[in-house]
Parts: C-alpha cells; structure tokens; sequence
C-alpha cells in the first residue's frame, strides 16, 4: 500500500494516506466543527422566520387574487358576499397605452367605474345615443346590478344623460366570461353582434366589434401567464395521483436497474464504449477522433476495470442499505417546504401595506374636471361626489401604502427572502449528500458485511450531522449560495441594459457570466466531496475541502475515468426508465389508454403535456443514493492504495 507509482500525480498534492486495517468506519469519537457558521446559520435562520411573520402580519395576498370595485372593496367579501365577479362599465377603457401593465399589478383597475356583480352579463344591451329617451326615468332604463351602489334608481332625480355623464350606470354590456373573477368581453359571440349596438365614436357595428376585440387581446396580455398557471394548476388537481403512480413506477425501474448493475455492469460499460466508437467510426471526418479515443481506451483499460468494481460494489452496497432509497424522499419534502415558504413570504411581501384611494375624474372633457389628476387622497366610505365640481369625480383605489419603515425595506426584504430560499436549499442538498456518504461509508468498512452494518446506517449519519456538521453545511453551502445570488445580480443586469449596452459591455458580460457558471459548477463538486470527507472523518469544512482536494488531484486520472465511465452507463440507465415511463405517460395522459370515466379521464387535462414533463422530468437527475454511493465509493477506494 502507499506505493508511489499508484498516484496519478506527485506528491505535490500531499502525502497519500497510510492505510490502516483497524480503521471501520466514519468516526464516532468527533466533536462539532465549524461552530460559529452554525450560530451564523441559526441568527440567519431566526431572521427568516421574522421576515415571514411580518410578511404574514402587513401581506394581503388577496389583493392579487380577487378584484376590487372601484371603492377598492374586495368582490366577494364583506358587503360584496355573494357577488365575486367585477364588472367594468367601460371596457374599452382598460386596455389604453400604459393602461395595461399597471391594470395587471393593481388588480386590474382601470379608469372606469368597477361594481361588483353576481354573474357576468349573458346578452347585448346599449344605451342609445342621446334623445332616444327624452323624459324617460333612469329606472326604467337601467338595472341596478350594473350600476354604482351610489345611486338609487328609484329615488334618483338624475337624468339618463347624467348619469352616464356621472358613470353611474354602464352605457352597454356585452356577453362575457369570467376571466380570474373579472368580466371579459367573449369575442367568439361578436360575429353575432345586433346591428343597432353601436358604441360613441363607432361608425359601424364592424367598427364597435373591432374595438372590443382589440381592447380583449390586450387585456389578455395581462392574463395569459397567470391563466396558463391556474389551468396547470387544475390539471395537478386531476392526476396528481396518476403522476405519484408514474413516479413510483420509474423509481421501481431504477432501483431495479442500480441492482441489476452488480451482475451486468462490466458488459454494459463495454458495450457502451463500443457503441460510441461504432457512431465516431461511422463518420469518416471523426477518424482522427476514432484514433485518440482507442489509444485511450487501451492505456487506460485498467482504470475503467476499476471503475466496473466500483459501479457493482456500489450496487451492492444500494441492495444492503435499501432504505437509502427512501431519504430522497426527504430531501423532497424539504425543499418543497423551502419553495413553499420561500414563495408564500414572496407574495406577502408583495402585497405589504394598506390601500391609498385619489380623487379621479372618469371623464376629464366635462367641465371643472381637467384639473383632477389623482392627487388628493380620498376616503371611499365618505367620499360624496355631488360635492365636487366635477360631475365624473370618483374616490378610486391608486396604490398600496409604500410608506413606512416596513414598506420602504420591502426590496431588501425580498432580497433577504431570496438569500434565505438559496442558502436553505443548498443546506438541505448539502444534508442528503453528507447523510448518504455517511450511510454508504459505513458499509464500505465494515469488515463482516451485512453483519457490520448498523442497524439504521441513514438514521444514524442523519442524526450524526445535525449533531456535529451544520456549520460545516452551511459554510459550504453559504459559498455556494454567494455565487448563486452574484449569477443573479448579473442576469438582472444583463437584462436590465440589454439594450442599451455596446458590444463591449456586452461581451464583458458574457465572460463574467460564463466564469461564475463555471464557479458554481467546480464549488458544487468541491462541496460534495467535502460532504463526503466530513462525514467520514468529521473535520471541519475547509479541512475537509482541502483534503478533497488533493485526494482528487492525486487520482486525478481515476477521476476522470471513473467519472466518465459512470455517467455513460448513468446514462444509458437515465434514457431506458425516461424512455419507458415518458412514453406510458404520453399514451396515458393524451387518453390513448382507456381508463374508466369514473376513475380519471385525461380528455378532462388542458395541457397533457405538462403532466408528461412532471412524470419524467424527475428522472433525468441520477438519484441521489446513486450519486452519492458511486462518488464515496471511489473516495473510499482510492483510499486503500494511497
């Protein structure tokens, strides 16, 4: 053992390790590292939680998923029970310049009156131009679901011309659908508009339903994304239990498939290697490619028998410690909840402060109404518009309150939310890559397997990092959390002045962000082989990393060709359960497989495609338990001969 001659590189790197045949195992006798990270971690993990709660304490998230009258009362509460959908009186003029953008982020307020109504209008109905109704009574002309709860049609002394000079009541309504509890106009009934329903300013009925029709596609400009979202949404409610079953069944293939390595391993890698050489071979301008990949082959063939010992032995070691596939599990349902939390405190923040209301008038062309620009703040519980000298004043909703302490820090809020999501998530992965190197070292030392095992080897280096190594995690997973937010900043930016940078600015960019991929790419590997060495020898991070290091640089060759080796056959496992389970999961979810019409039917999906992704997106990763036993493995092994 220690022979010099086994080393890929010199000794620059260190001395290789001496072997010690009374070594078995991850040391029990460790004591806590990185101790001040971990108090870093907690104070940082106790400011998350404060943030959360403010969130949850000043946050409305209804305001961006129920619309608000013109009162900025929510439909559907409170004095509006029972009338959930918002009704706009003039829809036309939603959709203006700007208008669009801003309707989306405040709820859709537009610059029209806005009521509350039980159901969305079904049928045509205008007001005819001015005369068609001399003396006639306002209650006899308009109904009271589609007016302002401010004016009462019975009582009222308003004349018609008035009150649609006051937009009191709508001039027209058209049949429209429910669009996120908003009345939008249904363009497919337009062909059969009436002949005489002709909006002011519309010389024909084409006219008017040209109008509306562009005035809907650019209201929907704002609604596409969040309506595709609910529809995804509806179609998860359907077959979430089909898809858990898909992934059962493509998490039985591959925990068939690890097992089945022991046995066919050395055949398949062989025949992989063939298969590339067949496809290079296959291309005359390759040959020279062809030449270099054989010389290879055949001065590193010891090393790739290597790499088949280790690929079955790590079968093995998946076959005696089975309930490492189950700790996947747990990293999925922590990370979910980090999602979660992160995402709810998001839109809590988002929806942070009380709403302001301004005067404003509906139509500045009538007189004293020119001056009105929204300036002066206005309560709608006792606002009286017969007080003003404009006759189309109205107290509407204009923002939320952007003022105090907690409002004007609601950017670095989020940003403290997205630093938290980041750090958590790499924490939790950091977790089940040191539980499973734990895990699977207990088997590789164990002298008398499985009698040597213990007997919950997960439960037991789960429970012996959090005791120990949570500073150690959240040190590495603080570096990487850095990088991450710095890739951030810099996609921000890039899109930021994309069009305003010259081509040196932007090729400036393009290396910084190609030099920070790279980064994170190389602190990912380094971490999670200093997961492994702390869960081994129980050292500090930087200890562990440097030990890592140069264990790596010292087989820097087996590295490469176990590295290789395994993520060709990882492959080819990857592609046959993707294969597999993608196409049952096409046949099934597009409704070529029957099923009973009381159990599911997939006609009933929107978007069956997305089901498809979901049920075999998970499987393009190699599973954690894989990963980690084939990567300790050859840490274990390249252990021996140093």
């Amino acid at each position: 053992m220690g022979k010099k001659k086994e080393n890929d590189s010199p000794d620059l790197y260190g001395e290789p390790a001496k072997y010690d045949p009374t070594f078995n195992g991850p040391l029990h006798n460790r004591g806590c590292t990185d101790v001040i990270c971990c108090i870093f971690f907690m104070i940082f993990i106790g400011g998350y939680l404060v943030v959360g709660v403010l969130a949850w304490l000043y946050g409305d998230p209804r305001q961006v998923i129920y619309p608000r009258n013109s009162t900025g009362v929510f439909c559907g509460f409170g004095p509006n029970q029972g009338k959930p959908y918002v009704f706009y009186f003039d829809i036309l003029k939603c959709a203006t310049g700007t208008n669009i953008m801003a309707a989306s982020l405040n709820g859709l307020q537009c610059p029209t009156t806005q009521v509350c109504v039980n159901a969305c209008p079904n049928s045509y109905w205008i007001v005819p131009l001015s005369g068609y109704f001399p003396g006639a009574k306002p209650k006899d002309v308009f109904s009271d679901k589609y007016c302002s709860p401010a004016i009462d049609l019975q009582t009222t002394t308003l004349t018609v011309d008035q009150i649609l000079s006051k937009e009191l009541c709508a001039r027209f309504y058209i049949p429209s659908t429910a669009v996120f509890n908003r009345c939008i106009p249904n363009i497919v009934n337009l062909p059969s508009i009436p002949s005489n329903f002709t909006l002011p300013g519309s010389a024909t009925v084409n006219d008017t339903a040209s109008s509306i029709t562009n005035a809907t596609s650019d209201l929907f400009m704002g609604f596409n994304a969040k309506a595709l979202g609910v529809k995804i949404f509806e179609d998860f409610t359907k077959s979430w239990y089909w898809i858990l079953i898909g992934l059962l069944i493509a998490m039985l293939a591959s925990l068939l498939f690890l097992l089945l390595l022991r046995f066919i391993a050395g055949v398949m890698v062989w025949l992989l290697i063939l298969g590339v050489i067949g496809v290079i071979g296959y291309v005359i301008i390759l040959a020279v490619f062809e030449v270099i990949l054989l010389l290879s082959l055949i001065f590193l063939r010891k090393r790739i028998l290597i790499a088949i010992a280790l690929i079955k032995e790590a079968s093995r070691a998946i076959g005696h410690i089975m309930c490492a596939l189950l700790y996947p599990l747990v990293t999925f349902v922590l990370l979910v909840i980090c999602v979660a939390y992160w995402g709810i405190t998001a839109l809590y923040l988002a929806t942070s402060g009380m709403p302001l209301y301004r005067v404003m008038a509906l139509n500045q062309t009538l007189p004293n109404c020119a001056s009105i620009n929204g300036t002066e703040s206005c309560d709608p519980s006792s606002f009286n518009a017969s007080s003003s000298p404009c006759e189309s004043a109205r107290c509407m909703f204009f923002k939320y309150n952007e003022e105090g302490l907690f409002q004007q820090n609601l950017f670095n809020l989020q940003i403290y939310n997205v630093l938290g999501f980041l750090w958590c998530m790499n924490f939790v992965l950091a977790l089940g890559q040191c539980t499973m190197a734990g895990a699977f070292a207990s088997y590789y030392w164990a002298f008398n397997k499985p009698g040597d095992l213990p007997y919950f080897p997960v439960a037991s280096s789960f429970i012996r990092t959090l005791r120990y190594h949570v500073g150690s995690l959240a040190f590495g997973s603080l570096i990487l959390t850095i990088v991450q937010f710095i890739r951030i900043i810099l996609e921000y930016l890039d899109h930021k002045f994309k069009a305003a940078q010259n081509p040196c600015i932007r090729f400036i960019m393009c290396c910084l962000k190609c030099c920070f991929w790279c980064l994170e790419k190389f602190i990912k590997f380094l971490n999670r082989n200093a997961y492994i060495m702390i869960a081994i020898y129980g050292k500090n991070f930087c200890t562990s990393a440097k030990n890592a290091f140069c264990l790596l640089m010292r087989n820097i060759v087996r590295v490469v060709v176990l590295d290789k080796v395994t993520d060709l056959l990882l492959l080819f496992g990857k592609l046959m359960v993707v294969g597999g389970v993608g196409v049952l999961a096409f046949f099934f979810f597009s409704g070529r497989i029957e099923m009973p019409s009381e159990t599911f039917n997939a006609r009933s999906l929107n978007y069956y495609w997305v089901q498809i992704i979901v049920s075999t997106a998970n499987q393009t990763q190699a599973p954690p338990t894989e990963t980690a036993g084939l990567e300790l493995h050859w840490n274990c092994s390249s252990r021996s001969p140093d």
